[in-house]
């Protein structure tokens, strides 16, 4: 194969469709740096894997010598993506959306190289826009069209309503890649409508048409729903180590193939065959996975302590209680107030799920299960704290 046809190979790799056909093939012949763009609204702080899988492509087109574009659509943000939404998203205070923002971009970086990245913020144009200008761009695209979107026309079909500021979501993301003058864009199916709209806003300013790269869904740990943390299926890039391995591993080994596929440069031809034939079992894949991606977060010895802690745990049936990170805790008249605790300790989201957890008996206290969220600790200078079969930590009392 020549480098052009690896190239091409490379970044076709796990994608839905590359539109037009052909298109990616002629931008890269023309032997240049392209610009690559991905747009991520800063609407939560935390990021997790599906996300990753437009940053991971990213990466590659990175390391292959071109200009990446980490677009933060700050102003995008507080108008909200109504893409795949039934309802429409309330909208954000500029306060959130820029702790989002700063939280975003330090994940993103655990993927790509700060130093070759191109970050942009499209409140820099949005923003600045006159009443005038946003008439100019309204007028670029028709109701008709916008109705063509399926989550537009579902809604328009049951009667609930779509603001006209939804509307003007796609046109505002359109006109980002105007404005970066980007060769190609990635996205989810999810942005396809959108990415095509860039393509029509580049062509009637006189450019060269955008490359739209589209990218699957990834399947959250259940195998069946898109990865998401209101679906509980998620596993989060800032989430610990220990936690990151253990949700890998609890995951199908058909799943696993296609993580694989979508978050790592492994030929999954080869490792399907492998598996296939008992060249490789599925266990040692599935740890290698999980390691390789605890690594690209928290660094190659955090992996390695995840590996070996979870070997201990659930191949020895030891907790390894040296690695465990610690908190301190001073009890109130001999008593810790345990729901408390399981959060600031992060091992639980909310006071409430903790609460879950004890009537669930899914705490352990010193390899004890409890129910109770009052705890009586008099005597005792030190606890094992576990949550589930991943969380767990080491608690110091004190006086």
């Amino acid at each position: 194969m020549t480098s052009l046809d690896e190239e091409l190979a490379t970044f076709e790799r796990g994608t839905v469709d590359v539109i037009p056909s052909g298109g990616l093939r002629s931008k890269l012949a023309e032997r240049r740096p392209l610009r690559v763009k991905l747009g991520v609204d800063p609407t939560a702080p935390d990021i997790h894997l599906g996300h990753t899988v437009a940053l991971t492509k990213l990466r590659q087109f990175q390391d292959a010598g071109h200009q990446v574009i980490l677009l933060i659509g700050d102003f995008t943000a507080m108008v909200g993506d109504p893409s795949g939404r039934s309802t429409t998203r309330p909208q954000l205070s500029r306060a959130d959306v820029e702790a989002a923002a700063a939280s975003y971009q330090e994940q993103a970086f655990k993927i790509l190289d700060p130093q070759h990245t191109e970050v942009r913020r499209n409140s820099g144009w949005l923003a600045s826009m006159r009443f005038e200008d946003v008439i100019r761009l309204g007028a670029q695209s028709t109701v008709a069209r916008m109705l063509e979107r399926n989550d537009f026309a579902k809604r328009y079909k049951d009667g609930a309503p779509i603001g006209i500021h939804e509307f003007l979501y796609p046109l505002m993301q359109a006109y980002d890649s105007v404005e970066l003058r980007a060769d190609v864009e990635l996205g989810g199916t999810d942005q396809t409508f959108n990415i095509l709209l860039g393509r029509q806003l580049q062509q009637d300013a006189g450019q060269a048409p955008q490359v739209a790269v589209i990218l699957p869904l990834l399947e959250g740990t259940d195998g069946t729903a898109k990865m998401s943390k209101s679906l509980g299926n998620y596993i989060g890039v800032a989430e610990p180590p220990a936690e990151i391995f253990g949700k890998v591993m609890s995951i199908s080994d058909q799943l696993m193939l296609r993580y694989y596929q979508l978050l790592t440069n492994e030929d999954v031809t080869a490792l399907g065959a492998a598996l296939a034939d008992g060249r490789e079992h599925p266990m040692a894949a599935k740890k290698r996975l999980a390691e390789l991606l605890v690594a690209r977060f928290h660094g190659a010895d955090a992996a390695q302590a995840a590996r070996r802690g979870f070997e201990q745990r659930f191949q020895q049936h030891q907790l390894d209680t040296a690695s465990l990170d610690e908190i301190s805790v001073t009890p109130k008249d001999g008593r810790i107030w345990l729901p408390g605790l399981l959060h600031t300790a992060k091992l639980v989201s909310s006071n409430s799920e903790a609460r879950r957890m004890l009537k669930q008996r899914a705490v352990r206290i010193d390899g004890a299960t409890v129910e109770d969220e009052d705890y009586p600790c008099t005597g005792k200078q030190q606890l094992i704290v576990e949550v589930g079969k991943r969380r767990a930590i080491r608690v110091r009392i004190e006086a």
